[in-house]
């Protein structure tokens, strides 16, 4: 194929791949600025609110934890189940084994503990606030059009590209133009 670059598409070869990588360090820049990590306090509290409404396993918890916030906040199996062990220490839950899962249930020390702890549940601080969404819908959003665009740079034909660097030129153009209104 006349113009096509050696990974077998058409577009610009190095330069697409380059500003993917751009793309992936931008958007994990974003995850980073917007707290997507929350604080082992907040695990804490986030397992005991958890808890205190029904026994669960682990995956059961941060599958919860991110459905509730939205997507805002999931944690990580490492932050999850080391705390799911400290609570066990501490008497606060205990943990029943069957059919290869351990389920978590609630001491009523832990019961107590919950109610203490649990002022308002920790997964609604990650995105219910405006400015909470207005610092992660418009990264993300330009993140999935910055990788669209990557993805016609690797494999659109060399029209294709084109049109795609005139839409972008265009989306530029109207961004400015929303600072610019009253």
């Amino acid at each position: 194929m006349a113009g096509s670059n050696t990974s077998g598409g058409y577009g610009y070869g190095n330069a697409a791949e380059g500003m993917w990588q751009a793309m992936e360090q931008m958007r994990s820049s974003f995850e980073k600025r917007t707290g997507s990590r929350m604080g082992r306090g907040d695990v804490r509290a986030a397992v005991l609110a958890l808890l205190a409404e029904q026994s669960m396993h682990g995956y059961q918890i941060i599958h919860e934890i991110e459905e509730r916030s939205g997507g805002n906040w999931k944690p990580s199996a490492g932050s999850v189940y080391p705390t799911l062990q400290l609570l066990a220490d501490e008497g606060l839950i205990t943990a029943e084994e069957s059919n290869g899962r351990k389920t978590y249930t609630l001491t009523d020390t832990g019961r107590e503990a919950a109610a203490d702890a649990v002022a308002s549940a920790p997964w609604e601080t990650t995105g219910s606030s405006d400015n909470s969404k207005r610092y992660t819908a418009l990264p993300k959003a330009g993140v999935d059009l910055a990788q669209a665009a990557a993805q016609v740079g690797r494999s659109g034909s060399p029209e294709q590209v084109k049109e795609a660097v005139t839409v972008l030129e265009e989306a530029r153009r109207r961004l400015y133009s929303i600072l610019a209104q009253d």
